[in-house]
């Protein structure tokens, strides 16, 4: 591992559709995109589109694959710690950029913020605490 425990983290999920994907998650959740490559149907290759915030020590890679199908369950969580209320003109933004909001399995999250499922079935927790790991 590095000094200090630095890395940089991608989180991969297989996608059905990218296009409402990236409306999802920048559009309606606001990050940018980073990368993208259309595979122009080549074999033994996908189309990728890579989404984050450009300062942030993650990225979230979104693959499409015709032989990968997602595979989400109610515990394929992205917990995006806000220190804050989730501002209502958000949970619009991303119901009106194809995600769904739903109740958590955990009722922690609900308890502790708002969980919008993505056009792939993936859920997204905002939540309104802090995150420290001290």
């Amino acid at each position: 591992m590095p000094a200090g425990g630095h890395s940089h983290i991608r989180i991969a999920r297989p996608s059905h559709d990218l296009v409402a994907a990236e409306r999802f998650w920048v559009d309606g959740l606001g990050l940018s995109v980073l990368f993208r490559a259309d595979a122009g149907g080549r074999p033994d290759e996908h189309d990728l589109l890579m989404v984050g915030w450009p300062d942030a020590s993650w990225h979230l890679e979104l693959v499409h694959d015709a032989a990968v199908v997602p595979r989400p369950t109610e515990e394929d969580l992205l917990v995006v710690y806000l220190d804050e209320q989730v501002p209502h003109d958000l949970l619009t933004r991303l119901e009106a950029h194809g995600g769904r909001r739903v109740g958590a399995r955990n009722p922690y999250w609900d308890t502790w913020g708002v969980t919008v499922e993505d056009p792939d079935g993936y859920r997204l927790v905002l939540s309104t605490r802090r995150w420290s790991n001290s």
